[in-house]
């Protein structure tokens, strides 16, 4: 039951790593453009999936379409996604340049990120209850002791804990990446 809990709250932390994943820190990072859906003709698709993505240099994200026709609904999807970036195309590859962020902007998106992680912390909560409701169901069942079910409680509290250590580690690490100029 642990190693489930433990694989649960894992798959918390990963997701919570992707989701800073996607938020700009002022230099180009192909990632950004992980949650952008192109519509291709009719079918809502990944850009990473039509599409080579390059970062050149730090201010410079770059993508080469695999379809050249699919060149006009890749740019219209990125200016309508949240990334705030302007697509330029010159016919052959679209280039997006990343402006240098300002105080302001740095100071929401460290604001965001906080409120990624807490989303992380409340999923590793709602594991730590669900498995703790298991396990006092199994006590009430007579399946297992009270001794038992309170060392399990506190086996589980222990992990619960483990978990939302390293989720404020890597906010910690990427709130440092924001604010760094």
């Amino acid at each position: 039951m642990l190693a489930e809990l433990e694989d649960h709250m894992q798959k918390s932390v990963e997701a919570t790593q992707r989701s800073f994943n996607t938020i700009r820190t002022g230099r180009a990072n192909a990632s950004l453009l992980d949650r952008v859906m192109v519509d291709y003709y009719g079918t809502e698709t990944p850009l990473n999936q039509l599409a080579n993505i390059g970062t050149p240099d730090a201010t410079t994200i770059t993508i080469l379409p695999y379809d050249k026709g699919s060149m006009g609904a890749i740019e219209k999807a990125i200016t309508l996604s949240d990334i705030g970036l302007t697509p330029n195309n010159d016919g052959k590859v679209i280039r997006l340049n990343i402006p240098p962020l300002t105080e302001e902007r740095r100071k929401e998106l460290v604001k965001l990120a906080g409120k990624l992680a807490e989303e992380g912390k409340v999923s590793i909560r709602n594991i730590r209850r669900d498995s703790i409701d298991t396990v006092r169901k199994q006590e009430k069942n007579n399946d297992i002791s009270e001794d038992e079910s309170r060392n399990l409680q506190d086996e589980i509290q222990k992990t619960t804990d483990k978990f939302t250590t390293k989720i404020d580690e890597l906010l910690k690490i990427k709130e440092k990446d924001i604010m760094t100029v």
